[in-house]
């Protein structure tokens, strides 16, 4: 879910420990484009954060963009929370998400989105 969700329905912060409680895995998508409060990062119960496409696509034209990636990181490594990087379509991208510890990321580089039927015999093709 983004995060507006929650900024513009704050009924959804008990519902979300709901579902927390339940066990299921809550993330926030598109993490830092919207109305971000750090506050949210520390009252919802939420395991994931989803580092928007828009940052990743400048990392190596845009100082101020690895700057804010690196920042993000460094935050959810110390909340304990797992990160993935969105829309990386480059090796460069790719390796500067590697080299600043990184490691759940999804994009064109590795496959376009495919309908559920496809999922596995992709998977199975491309175990590494």
């Amino acid at each position: 879910m983004t995060e507006n969700i929650i900024i513009n329905n704050p009924e959804m912060e008990s519902v979300i420990k709901q579902m927390s409680d339940m066990g299921l895995r809550i993330s926030f998508d598109d993490f830092g484009t919207g109305n971000s409060s750090l506050n949210y990062l520390r009252r919802v119960s939420i395991n994931q954060i989803k580092i928007d496409k828009s940052f990743v696509d400048n990392i190596d034209q845009n100082n101020s963009d690895e700057v804010i990636i690196k920042a993000i990181l460094a935050m959810a490594n110390e909340l304990n929370l797992e990160v993935v990087a969105e829309g990386v379509e480059n090796k460069e991208q790719l390796q500067f998400l590697n080299d600043n510890d990184c490691h759940d990321i999804q994009g064109y580089l590795f496959s376009k989105p495919l309908p559920p039927d496809e999922i596995a015999t992709f998977l199975l093709e491309h175990n590494r």
